[in-house]
């Protein structure tokens, strides 16, 4: 019988890129990538990873500070830092999460200029926005000084609050949001809108934070890496930051996604598709965590701790990488990888046509184990 090719990793491309799922892959899994699910899933391909980390990262530890609040979720954080600084766009955000430049509005000295009308006296004498003889909104939340000094909170432990810190910021929004003394209940909508309209007094402001929140949460990615810490946590907010990502066949490297090469076995080109590949995914959500891994799923799979199939898919642990093979017990034929997320299910870019999101591992026939890099 002639042997399928499923990735350029096998036979005589194997230097330059992996990957596309096996020929007999079923028409029910493959169909509903390109509809609904594909389309709800670019709602969150905007976050930048670290961004993402942060905003779920304090939907969870909100409840230290407000016990009785109730529905708080990454998505409405999202959506006010959507609106407030595009997830701080143009701005690098570190691993300890400091955002810089800082990112300042215009001062409020009622101008007009950003929208002020109402003049604000300078309450952190430049402290935080750099301004001595005026008031600025900071940070990716846009706070007013004198708004963080009351709700302000450490958000990754560094023994210091700072607006201009993701995880300080949106931690300390998650408190703002849920209200003081019984907490709001933001599984109400009613509720939610009167906790973003206490942001920013506009209905405008309103309706549109709610279409982001709208959007952001048919990703479901919420529940999907809570109790998952260090590297994994890393790898996995990375990979989800990518959902809706169009698959491109050679696409993608350690710094994101790219141009693809001219062909899959099926004909594929991804030389006009910026996206990933399945190992040029993996390769960026890696790269994230300091981890450095080789360029095709094949060779990905001789890195770290080996997870043979015959242990089975419980063998596995969120972060880690999961293999498919023609030959489950032969490394030399595994055509495509992708990242566990639990509860049996992956993040994945599966072959061209498709995009970047979660799929069951039973997606394709020949698992063949996987392998923790740490």
């Amino acid at each position: 019988m002639k042997r399928k090719l499923g990735c350029l990793g096998v036979v005589l491309f194997v230097a330059l890129v992996c990957c596309a799922g096996p020929l007999t892959m079923s028409m029910s899994a493959s169909s509903g990538s390109g509809g609904t699910a594909a389309n709800a899933a670019a709602a969150a391909a905007d976050i930048p990873a670290r961004m993402l980390t942060a905003y779920i990262a304090a939907a969870e530890n909100v409840r230290s500070y407000r016990p009785r609040c109730r529905g708080m979720q990454w998505q409405v954080l999202a959506g006010i830092a959507k609106v407030e600084s595009g997830h701080a766009a143009g701005r690098t955000v570190s691993s300890d999460g400091d955002v810089r430049p800082r990112i300042l509005g215009p001062r409020l000295d009622g101008s007009g200029a950003g929208g002020n009308t109402t003049p604000v006296p300078d309450t952190d004498r430049g402290r935080w926005d750099g301004d001595p003889d005026g008031e600025r909104a900071v940070g990716p939340f846009q706070f007013l000084p004198s708004t963080f000094r009351t709700v302000g909170k450490d958000g990754n432990d560094d023994r210091a609050t700072d607006p201009h810190n993701v995880d300080d910021a949106a931690l300390s929004a998650a408190v703002y949001l849920c209200g003081s003394g019984r907490g709001r209940d933001l599984t109400q909508r009613r509720q939610l809108e009167t906790a973003i309209g206490s942001y920013n007094h506009s209905a405008a402001y309103v309706a549109d934070v709610m279409g982001w929140i709208s959007r952001y949460k048919t990703t479901g990615t919420a529940a999907s890496i809570k109790g998952v810490t260090g590297k994994a946590r890393t790898v996995l907010a990375t990979a989800l930051s990518q959902r809706g990502m169009p698959y491109s066949w050679g696409g993608g490297s350690v710094n994101g996604p790219s141009y693809g090469i001219c062909c899959s076995p099926g004909g594929s080109s991804g030389e006009r598709i910026r996206g990933f590949d399945c190992s040029g995914l993996t390769s960026y959500a890696y790269a994230r965590a300091g981890i450095t891994l080789p360029r095709t799923a094949a060779a990905q799979a001789g890195v770290g701790r080996r997870i043979p199939a015959s242990a089975g898919v419980k063998a596995l642990q969120p972060g880690d990488l999961v293999f498919y093979g023609y030959v489950p017990t032969s490394d030399g034929t595994i055509h495509h990888v992708g990242i566990y997320l639990g509860n049996g299910k992956m993040i994945n870019a599966l072959r061209p046509g498709t995009k970047v999101q979660v799929d069951p591992v039973s997606v394709m026939s020949d698992y063949a184990g996987g392998a923790r890099p740490w």
